[in-house]
């Protein structure tokens, strides 16, 4: 959409006013762009050499485009676009719109006392002097208000733009990208890595909240399936980040290297499949480890307790309890009783009648066996 500068219903100059001001266009554009450079510091060197060669040409082509105006001949429609564009361009040159409203100010002044000053000598009317002003300075409100507008398009468009790369970096360390791609999607997003990151899962409706709780170099995705979303923390203090996330249903994974977020995330996905109460991947390693290959560990209690599965259910049942007692406890028969809530001389029933099914009890490799098959229920 084009950014046009609304003309005036009257000519608000005569031919000879303007032919007069024409003339001294080239000489008035130069003491606004060295009044700029003057008294607006961020422009200080930004207008010499070609860069300013280019600035003058711009305020010569504006200060036309007024005069086109202000004798009724043009719509402004150019100036109104350059003016946009001109906005854009200082956000890629990294000066804020406060130094180009600076600049419009001080240009403003030096032009309304340059044309002012070849307005009277060429004939204006006194009478026509106010309404000279006041459409010299209205042309420049509308020149600002469009740079404005590029301005805060461009920086939208960037935020945007940024925020795309992060999203995808995120992916990328999710999905368990190689170093070198890694690398190459962190500095397409100005993303400086970090040592380590740790993955929290939370629903994605919590991603966003939580993340602004936590430091800005957090990475965040909110579109997971499942309605997940995910945060890649840096470097996280995790006694600090767990209470951040007291009031939120989420999974801390573990820290990582960070070219190794993948493994973090895949540990919190794996804790949330087995219970929804768990927070601290940490708390539960041992049932994670016991469940990171079901079937093997479904063969290894078949095979490990199948002398129970010669007994009745509720024997079978009774002994592997005191099994699992006896091995947490380390033999210990008091605490072994105090556990299963019977007398010491149970335990030593019992126990005789699991040292004939197993007669190998003492072996280290059995009770390594044993304790596998009997320690996921034992959590």
């Amino acid at each position: 959409m084009g950014h046009v500068i609304r003309r005036a219903t009257e000519p608000a100059l005569d031919e000879t006013t303007v032919t007069a001001l024409r003339a001294a266009l080239k000489s008035t554009a130069d003491e606004v762009v060295q009044a700029i450079i003057d008294e607006v510091p961020p422009y200080a060197n930004a207008l010499s050499g070609r860069m300013g060669g280019t600035i003058r040409r711009s305020v010569r082509t504006a200060l036309g485009h007024y005069l086109d105006l202000a004798s009724g001949n043009a719509t402004g429609g150019d100036a109104g676009d350059a003016a946009y564009e001109l906005g854009r361009g200082e956000v890629r040159d990294g000066r804020s719109m406060d130094a180009l409203l600076s600049a419009y100010r001080v240009g403003a002044r030096v032009a309304w006392r340059c044309l002012a000053a070849g307005a009277v000598p060429a004939g204006l009317p006194a009478a026509e002097v106010a309404r000279f002003a006041e459409l010299t300075f209205a042309y420049i409100d509308e020149l600002s208000a469009a740079s404005a507008a590029g301005h805060a398009d461009e920086l939208a468009a960037r935020g945007r733009a940024h925020e795309l790369h992060l999203e995808h970096l995120a992916r990328d360390l999710l999905a368990g990208a190689s170093p070198d791609v890694l690398l190459a999607s962190a500095q397409r997003a100005g993303w400086q890595p970090p040592v380590s990151l740790t993955a929290v899962l939370l629903p994605a409706a919590q991603a966003r909240p939580a993340y602004r709780a936590l430091d800005p170099s957090t990475l965040v995705l909110d579109d997971l399936p499942d309605a997940t979303g995910v945060l890649l923390v840096s470097d996280a203090d995790r006694s600090h980040l767990l209470s951040r996330l007291t009031d939120r249903t989420a999974v801390v994974g573990p820290a990582r290297p960070w070219t190794r977020a993948s493994a973090s995330y895949a540990r919190a996905v794996r804790a949330r499949s087995l219970s929804p109460d768990i927070r601290d991947t940490e708390d539960h390693l041992p049932e994670l480890v016991l469940s990171a290959d079901a079937d093997a560990f479904a063969d290894l209690r078949a095979r490990a307790l199948a002398p129970l599965r010669t007994l009745p259910v509720a024997t079978a049942r009774r002994l592997e309890e005191t099994l699992r007692a006896w091995l947490l406890h380390q033999g210990r028969r008091d605490e072994v009783a105090a556990a299963l809530f019977v007398h010491p001389q149970t335990v030593r029933y019992r126990m005789s009648q699991l040292r004939e099914l197993f007669p190998d009890l003492a072996s280290p490799h059995r009770v390594l066996e044993l304790t596998l098959a009997v320690g996921l229920r034992a959590g």
